[in-house]
């Protein structure tokens, strides 16, 4: 159960295609980290690409981590028009995913 200093973190890791083309691989990128700035239920965002050294990302090319504030929020970004039209675009591209929320410690 949340309290008020905790905020739901959203983790979101992506497996892509073998054969993903850079430019579409770049305009899934884009439009994933476009959604910030089109659904205002996202209180912050960050993603990067993995650079770890130990061989434990089991193909995983790319973390995305979503904040809201509360599960309502998280609830509101999962149905929203942008959010599906992101995963539709995606989709084609999409290996695999990985979603996990966690509260904050």
């Amino acid at each position: 159960m949340a309290n008020s200093n905790k905020l739901l973190r959203h983790v979101v890791l992506l497996k892509f295609k073998d054969d993903t083309k850079s430019n579409d691989l770049k305009n899934v990128e884009d439009a994933f980290c476009e959604l910030e700035n089109k659904i205002s239920c996202i209180k912050s965002f960050e993603c990067g690409q993995n650079v770890s050294k130990e061989g434990l990302s089991q193909g995983f090319t790319h973390c995305y981590l979503l904040t809201f504030r509360n599960e309502q929020d998280r609830d509101e970004y999962l149905v929203h028009p942008e959010h599906k039209a992101f995963v539709k675009l995606l989709t084609p591209y999409k290996e695999k995913g990985l979603v996990i929320d966690y509260w904050n410690a």
